[in-house]
């Protein structure tokens, strides 16, 4: 159960109700809009996810981005994220547990595995392998969507928001990443 209040459309008053009947009337709501209503300028900025989401997607295609945003928050432990990118991954035709990279997904993927684990240690090699593939501005997208990413993985993590209706067919299909528990020791 979360820990916040997961605003319904007609308690939400001001900017929220605005922003709650704008989702609604594009069937857009979710358990986290839901848990950011409870504060519009909150809302606003981790909607930002969007646009980020948009422009990885322009940069690296949609079938890499879904990849690499399931691979940060598998890493990163968010069952809902997780929930809603495994639900993608299959939209793809892959297999979430028997997933196979070529050369760029592998590079993205280590990235998105070490922005998690220690942003403080991604290594100069991984750089000078995705620069293989990307050039600056690219690359800016790809880290700057990974911090989207986390930004929201944590929100829904810190708060425990409740999972959504659609994915609790596939809720046991979440396996929570365990590199942290060698960490707490």
């Amino acid at each position: 159960m979360a820990r916040i209040k997961l605003v319904e459309q007609n308690e939400a008053t001001g900017a929220e109700k605005e922003r709650y009947d704008e989702l609604a009337g594009r069937n857009a709501v979710t358990n986290m809009k839901r848990g950011l209503l409870n504060d519009a300028a909150t809302y606003d900025a981790y909607m930002a996810w969007y646009t980020s989401w948009n422009r990885l997607v322009e940069v690296i295609g949609e079938k890499d981005s879904v990849l690499y945003a399931h691979a940060i928050s598998t890493t990163n432990s968010c069952q809902l994220c997780s929930l809603f990118f495994i639900s993608d991954v299959k939209g793809l035709g892959l297999d979430p547990n028997h997933l196979e990279y070529d050369e760029k997904e592998q590079l993205l993927f280590e990235l998105a595995q070490s922005i998690v684990k220690d942003p403080t240690s991604v290594s100069d090699d991984l750089f000078e392998r995705l620069r293989k593939f990307f050039n600056d501005q690219e690359l800016v997208v790809i880290v700057g969507f990974a911090g989207q990413m986390i930004a929201t993985n944590n929100f829904n993590s810190v708060f425990k928001i409740d999972v959504d209706q659609r994915l609790l067919p596939i809720i046991g299909e979440f396996k929570p990443a365990t590199w942290r528990e060698a960490l707490k020791k």
